[in-house]
């Protein structure tokens, strides 16, 4: 695949940066080095690759859900400036 300058300035200006003629020239270069790696690596022979998530074999740790009691609500209502028999009573902030 052929980077041009017109392909730079389309991703840059989908990406939101601005881009001066020596620095979309830089780019041109390094994306075109990007493309041919790709090109290199495609090359390779993977058929008898297994396909990896990660590169390390990981178990996932699982537990049983165990329900415990909760804190008493009078006890941490108590703790409020202000509050009614069920909530914390707060400052209005949107009107």
């Amino acid at each position: 695949m052929h980077i041009t300058k017109d392909l730079v300035s389309y991703v840059a200006q989908l990406s939101r940066i601005k881009l001066d003629d020596s620095e979309t020239e830089e780019m041109q270069k390094q994306m075109s080095e990007i493309v041919d790696y790709m090109d290199v690596l495609n090359q390779l022979n993977t058929d008898e690759i297994e396909p990896l998530s990660h590169i390390f074999s990981i178990t996932n740790v699982m537990r049983d859900d165990v329900t415990a009691s909760s804190y008493d609500r009078e006890e941490i209502l108590r703790n409020a400036p202000e509050h009614t028999e069920e909530a914390f009573v707060v400052p209005k902030t949107v009107e």
